[in-house]
């Protein structure tokens, strides 16, 4: 296990946990895509045999974590039996085991597992959020589903002041971010920035370093095209990055972090 870090004890940047508890609020209350709405649904009125005796979620899922976070992580969408069911960021099934465990030996988790809501869990430095936020049949949403998300995530971004590196699971997800970026003419185009494992990114002067990351889906982590030492790797980059950016003086050169 890699030994965990001390993380930030104070941060200067403005905190608004109240506006994330509002933005949160919204979210849970949301029916903007039919399809996800009766999705969401039917797996709760249908349940897992596994879990036929527990109560599903079956609403969107809100953000969860630090509102102090300097690491914004940005997933896909809650897996059918895991957020889904539980109500919280990849909570309940394998995907989210084997992120926990990688948050965890790096210093950004309080434990290892995230069962349910009331299982103590806490993120340090770091805050969980998707570009959507209902699962959506195939775990495949739709361009205009993401859409219909996407005032979710750009809010969640401006609250989120002290943001200082993003770590995007997967294309959907880095694409969503870039998106965003795009409509706020901070990037030109999504085609200077290519998907690839570990790739880190400058996207624009002033902005959070961006790292990509294969997605902890089942299928990713059983086949081993993602490992627990490989995710590791990226949470322990992102750490670097947001501790060098720390480190540099108000008007100093920003730090170089593209490939």
């Amino acid at each position: 296990m890699i030994r965990r870090q001390k993380v930030r004890e104070t941060s200067g940047s403005a905190v608004h946990p109240s506006e994330l508890k509002l933005l949160n609020a919204d979210v849970v209350r949301c029916f903007r895509c039919p399809r996800l709405v009766s999705y969401r649904e039917e797996i709760g009125r249908v349940r897992r045999r596994a879990y036929k005796g527990q109560e599903y979620w079956s609403r969107p899922v809100p953000g969860f974590g630090d509102p102090a976070a300097r690491l914004l992580i940005i997933g896909l969408a809650p897996g059918a039996h895991g957020a889904n069911r539980t109500g919280r960021m990849f909570t309940g099934d394998r995907s989210g085991d084997f992120l926990y465990r990688a948050l965890y030996e790096t210093g950004y988790a309080n434990q290892p597992t995230s069962a349910s809501r009331e299982d103590g869990l806490c993120l340090t430095d770091a805050y969980i959020t998707a570009p959507v936020r209902c699962v959506p049949p195939g775990n495949k949403p739709s361009r205009q589903e993401i859409l219909n998300c996407r005032s979710y995530l750009a809010r969640e971004i401006e609250i989120l002041q002290n943001v200082r590196a993003v770590v995007a699971l997967g294309r959907i997800g880095f694409d969503a971010y870039l998106s965003l970026l795009q409509d706020l003419g901070l990037i030109s185009s999504r085609a200077r920035f290519p998907f690839a494992h570990a790739a880190t990114f400058e996207t624009h002067p002033g902005g959070p370093a961006v790292i990509t990351s294969y997605h902890p889906s089942q299928q990713n982590t059983s086949t081993g095209k993602l490992t627990l030492d490989m995710l590791r790797t990226v949470f322990l980059l992102a750490r670097e990055l947001i501790e060098a950016r720390a480190a540099v003086k108000p008007g100093a050169a920003a730090v170089e972090t593209g490939k």
